[in-house]
């Protein structure tokens, strides 16, 4: 029955894929900004776990005085731009792996028909496409989602993965029907700020489940390996 159904909106980076360097967005982001704006400000001295990639490029160029809105308008012009250079140094270096405990909870999620798999998550639509895609994960989203060409505001996100995917299984899901799994505070505040459940997993590289039981999500799990855990988990929700 659509009132049982739950859509679980999985982050990517640092929740079911790492990459093997810490700080390769840089090697990635910095290309495009100088292509796009001739600088890439600050980017070099930041930490962005939890942000989108709109947000990203406002932060690393607000001192450059370029506002989110400038950032938004070339919006069309980065995204492209991003999967080129992600594409060019993937080539080269086997970067992308999928953490574990992830194929195998996507899996146990695809073999109940309670719940759906979609993406929410900072990355544009093309890269988060190319990270799946690499590390063997990509058959599991078949719905739309929020990614982050969408909003430099990670919050405005859920509500955007609720509209496409209601739209598109022309049903009317209720905001506690999704559920957000993520690795930062950002992931858990873009859940509560649209009424989701939220689970925490402290599989990323900034955050540890001291740190994100702190901002009061529905569960912390320490990562994905135990199935059953899982599963657990989101059936109490």
């Amino acid at each position: 029955m659509p009132e049982d159904l739950r859509v679980i909106l999985w982050d990517i980076d640092g929740t079911l894929v790492r990459s093997r360097r810490n700080g390769f967005f840089k090697d990635y982001t910095a290309p495009v900004l100088l292509r796009v704006f001739g600088t890439a400000g600050r980017l070099g001295e930041m930490g962005v776990s939890g942000m989108t990639d709109l947000q990203i490029v406002a932060e690393a160029l607000r001192d450059e005085g370029f506002t989110p809105e400038h950032v938004r308008e070339r919006a069309a012009e980065l995204v492209p731009l991003y999967l080129e250079e992600l594409e060019r140094l993937t080539r080269a270096e086997e970067i992308f792996y999928a953490l574990p405990g992830a194929r195998e909870a996507l899996e146990a999620l695809e073999r109940s028909p309670r719940y759906l798999s979609s993406l929410l998550t900072g990355n544009v639509l093309p890269a988060a496409r190319l990270k799946l895609s690499l590390v063997g994960l990509s058959d599991f989203f078949r719905l739309p989602g929020a990614f982050g060409e969408d909003s430099h505001d990670r919050r405005d996100l859920p509500a955007l993965a609720r509209e496409r995917i209601n739209s598109h299984l022309r049903l009317e899901l209720r905001p506690e029907q999704f559920v957000v799994v993520g690795d930062t505070p950002n992931d858990i505040a873009c859940a509560r700020h649209f009424g989701a459940r939220a689970v925490a997993v402290a599989t990323g590289r900034a955050y540890a489940a001291a740190e994100l039981a702190a901002h009061s999500p529905d569960a912390v799990l320490p990562d994905l390996t135990d199935t059953e855990l899982f599963l657990r988990t989101l059936s109490e929700l």
